[in-house]
């Protein structure tokens, strides 16, 4: 089976090909040996948000600082989307 790329670099797989694999949204792109290996996965939210956390480098101060905010923050009349001013953010 051929599958053509675009000029956006984008690839249509067969049908048949997405068939026997089952329903996947996302995959898991390699090379190998000169070869595009495509694994499909299962993107699950808790990932999504771990795989954020760790990008934001949060300390267990920044996590507790937050929790602290939240938690102040629920006394007050919920009228108010975000704060004025943000929660501290400590580095370590």
């Amino acid at each position: 089976m051929l599958a053509k790329m675009t000029s956006k670099n984008q690839v249509t797989l067969p049908k048949s090909v997405t068939q026997a694999v089952g329903a996947a949204e996302y995959f898991d792109v390699e090379v190998r040996s000169g070869q595009i290996i495509l694994t499909p996965v299962r993107i699950q939210r808790g990932d999504a948000v771990r795989a954020k956390l760790a990008e934001l480098d949060l300390s267990e101060a920044d996590i507790a600082n937050a929790v602290d905010w939240a938690r102040a923050t629920q006394a007050a009349p919920a009228v108010v989307a975000e704060p004025l001013t943000p929660y501290p953010v400590t580095k370590p």
